[in-house]
């Protein structure tokens, strides 16, 4: 699988102590929509990827005794969506069923068909919508962290 970081602890993007993974793709929708460069994660695509197995990940994942939770974010989870979908996978198969966190640019509607081949993965939480630059941060009960604009919230979807 090819990633562009891990954290292997990270106390920012969740409400529990979470792993991230930083995926490698996007087609930066945030930038295209509002005209100008604004994404956070864009440094992300001038980083060397990492070729990683899905073992490695689920075994230092289930092996750490801080970490409650997975979160996948930027580049864009849902653009490498059969590598996501494999390392669920592979962490439900080995009897983990904390909270899976994706941050996505996307709106719900842009992948309702993507949203529900992951519905049969038990604890899998959504962040939606488009970063809006100098827009009202919003703070999310789900994720338990302010998110950066109003349009942009968290929906468990099983």
């Amino acid at each position: 699988m090819i990633i562009k970081g891990i954290i292997f602890e990270d106390f920012v993007n969740y409400k529990k102590p979470c792993m991230t993974i930083e995926f490698p793709h996007c087609d930066f929708k945030c930038d295209k929509e509002c005209g100008m460069n604004v994404c956070q994660n864009s440094p992300l695509i001038h980083i060397d990827n990492i070729d990683i197995t899905i073992e490695y990940i689920v075994n230092a994942y289930i092996n750490n005794d801080i970490t409650e939770a997975l979160c996948f974010q930027g580049l864009e989870p849902f653009d490498d969506f059969d590598d996501m979908c494999r390392l669920i996978a592979s962490v439900r198969t080995n009897g983990c069923y904390d909270d899976i966190v994706i941050y996505t640019g996307y709106y719900e509607n842009e992948i309702s068909d993507k949203i529900e081949k992951l519905i049969p993965f038990k604890n899998i939480i959504i962040k939606f919508g488009r970063y809006i630059p100098n827009d009202t941060p919003v703070y999310d009960d789900i994720l338990g962290v302010t998110l950066s604009s109003h349009n942009q919230y968290a929906k468990k979807i099983s």
